[in-house]
């Protein structure tokens, strides 16, 4: 009988040692492109959160970024400004945004997701218009709403601005794109073959499968409409209607006959970032988690 020889497979740490993997080179030019980015993009707040720390007199006088130590007058400045109006703004904004946010997730995903897994009459038009919302800017749309809305009696209510927020094209078109990929359609029947009604099945089982596509659109549509100007700008006549935006832009206008008023605006603007940064970071471990589950998937 011939004897078979059989070698020892190399342990793994010669296998490394005899053919190392194989490295990256980063481009400088690339490294460049982004730092100048990141430049770009922080600079601006780096020059809110320093100028917010200087006093009137302070801001048209030193140097930009040096900061100064008015940052606690500034806060009681702004808080006493019209018996608190500016964080009467803020409330508004946040039930604008957060509001009309979470109304137009809602409705995204229902409609996100009869257009990915239902076929019915009209499916096809239905998606070609919701494609040609997409491309309409909103700003062509704030006269047409002003306009119907006054009809109705609603403008300069809290109506005027949550309502045209509820409906996002974009927010049912990341919907639908998402429901499609993450939603199996052997899920679904199985739903149904254990007994479980239309509206069962979407709560239950496709809005869990849906939630990090959920929570884009609520940011997007969050950060949307906490920086939308022109809509509340056109339907608001009462300033304490007002959102931030809306409201800073009268006391900006106001600073040219009362100087001192700049510093009310700038710490303003810095007060404004810190709900959206805050909302990202503690939405941001939806993303990565959804992520792992790629991975793992994978």
């Amino acid at each position: 009988m011939t004897e078979v020889l059989t070698q020892p497979a190399p342990p793994v740490a010669l296998l490394r040692a005899t053919n190392p993997p194989k490295r990256r080179q980063t481009s400088p030019l690339a490294t460049i492109v982004l730092l100048a980015g990141a430049l770009y993009c922080l600079l601006p707040v780096v020059w809110v959160l320093v100028a917010s720390t200087k006093s009137g007199g302070e801001l048209f006088s030193t140097f930009t970024f040096a900061p100064g130590t008015s940052l606690a007058d500034n806060v009681g400045d702004l808080t006493a400004y019209r018996g608190g109006l500016f964080w009467r703004w803020m409330l508004n904004t946040v039930l604008y945004a957060g509001g009309g946010a979470a109304l137009s997730v809602i409705v995204s995903a229902m409609a996100g997701f009869a257009l990915a897994k239902y076929s019915f009459p009209g499916k096809s038009a239905i998606f070609n218009m919701l494609l040609a919302g997409v491309l309409v800017p909103g700003v062509i749309l704030a006269i047409p709403q002003y306009l119907l809305l006054a009809q109705v009696g609603l403008t300069n209510t809290y109506w005027s601005v949550l309502l045209p927020s509820i409906i996002s094209p974009y927010g049912i078109y990341l919907a639908r794109i998402y429901a499609a990929a993450a939603v199996p359609d052997e899920v679904i029947e199985a739903a149904r073959t254990d007994g479980a009604g239309a509206a069962r099945t979407f709560v239950d089982v496709v809005l869990p499968m849906m939630r990090p596509g959920l929570v884009t659109i609520f940011l997007f549509q969050f950060v949307a409409i906490w920086n939308n100007f022109l809509l509340p700008y056109i339907m608001l006549g009462n300033d304490h209607l007002f959102p931030l935006t809306v409201g800073l832009n009268g006391l900006l206008n106001q600073g040219a006959a009362q100087p001192a008023l700049y510093t009310l605006v700038i710490t303003g603007s810095l007060l404004s970032i810190l709900p959206l940064t805050a909302l990202f970071l503690s939405l941001q471990r939806y993303w990565q988690t959804d992520l792992g589950a790629g991975a793992v998937k994978a």
